[in-house]
């Protein structure tokens, strides 16, 4: 009987054994340098699990919306009951993905971590599941009313990659301020893999934050992000330079990211770099490149593009071209 090619309990074939063997003596001498170059580093055996906390925040959304994202279908009356026995199953993963960053930062100090932090961590991050609920429902809301695409508030929470990316960004955010940032950046990282949102769980966001479309948006650990604002695809706010490139005070170094005021509206691919203030209610068009502050109730646009006819069509590509041949 011939094995199935993708059987991974079958033997490999006679011609692979020599590249196999091959292979695991370069990834070991590989390990090996590393290693070697890098002695007393931290073993990331215990580092935080991905596959765990992608179950986490999984089962803290069935929690949170017991029955648009738990499916719960019982009676109001046991609603509770569910919502807790998902609290039980998300907290008691959660601490030992705690408990595993802890372990892991703890190898570079002679003191250990109290045994009770962990648990201390996931109880006050327990406190604020009401606020939160309470701000991805302003930011599901904020959609609702800004996309005239949306059929209801249940659609934007289940299927809108920006109300997926802001409810794992709300949970991480908590987590991070609680003092577990390797385990908030998983899930943050979860979020832009799932949604090509990339929030950093440092960023502050205020409520009814609405990101349309969303792939590619990109937003720095210090950002601050006020009231009702509106981003689309591809937007950027981001640093000016990589810390430790270039010579700033020791301000500009960890308030890096751009504030934005309430009811900003930025439009498709902008770029807002570095601690620059974009005033309320002002509007940045669509592919700004945008590096000093913004007053309120302005509007930034790209100089808008030219129509020619046919005839200076012509003589606009014979002058590129000559361009380009010179």
């Amino acid at each position: 009987m011939t094995a199935h090619p993708l059987d991974e309990t079958a033997p490999p074939p006679r011609s692979a054994t020599a590249t196999i063997g091959s292979a695991v003596d370069d990834l070991r001498s590989a390990r090996d340098d590393w290693r070697r170059d890098r002695a007393g580093a931290r073993d990331t055996a215990s580092f935080p699990s991905r596959w765990a906390l992608a179950n986490v925040v999984e089962t803290l959304g069935a929690a949170i919306y017991p029955r648009r994202l738990g499916r719960f279908i019982g009676k109001a009356t046991e609603e509770d009951g569910f919502v807790a026995a998902k609290l039980i199953a998300a907290f008691t993963d959660l601490e030992r993905e705690i408990a595993a960053e802890l372990g892991y930062w703890q190898q570079e100090s002679s003191d250990r971590f109290d045994t009770d932090q962990p648990g201390t961590i996931a109880r006050l991050f327990g406190a604020t599941l009401g606020e939160i609920r309470r701000l991805v429902d302003s930011d599901v809301e904020a959609a609702f009313l800004g996309d005239p695409a949306a059929r209801s508030v249940d659609e934007i929470l289940l299927c809108y990659p920006g109300a997926i990316a802001t409810l794992y960004h709300r949970i991480a955010h908590e987590l991070d301020a609680l003092g577990a940032p390797i385990v908030a950046r998983i899930i943050s990282e979860l979020a832009n893999e799932r949604t090509g949102i990339d929030i950093h769980p440092g960023a502050t966001i205020g409520e009814g934050f609405f990101i349309d479309h969303g792939t590619g948006v990109v937003i720095g650990e210090t950002a601050i992000i006020g009231r009702r604002v509106r981003l689309y695809q591809h937007v950027t706010l981001g640093a000016r330079s990589p810390l430790g490139i270039a010579c700033h005070a020791v301000t500009t170094r960890l308030a890096r990211h751009p504030i934005v005021g309430d009811d900003v509206v930025i439009y498709a691919g902008a770029t807002i770099l570095g601690r620059v203030t974009i005033g309320d209610r002002a509007t940045i068009g669509g592919n700004v490149w945008l590096l000093s502050d913004v007053a309120a109730d302005s509007v930034v646009v790209q100089p808008e593009a030219v129509r020619l006819d046919a005839a200076a069509g012509v003589a606009l590509r014979h002058v590129l071209v000559h361009a380009v041949e010179r």
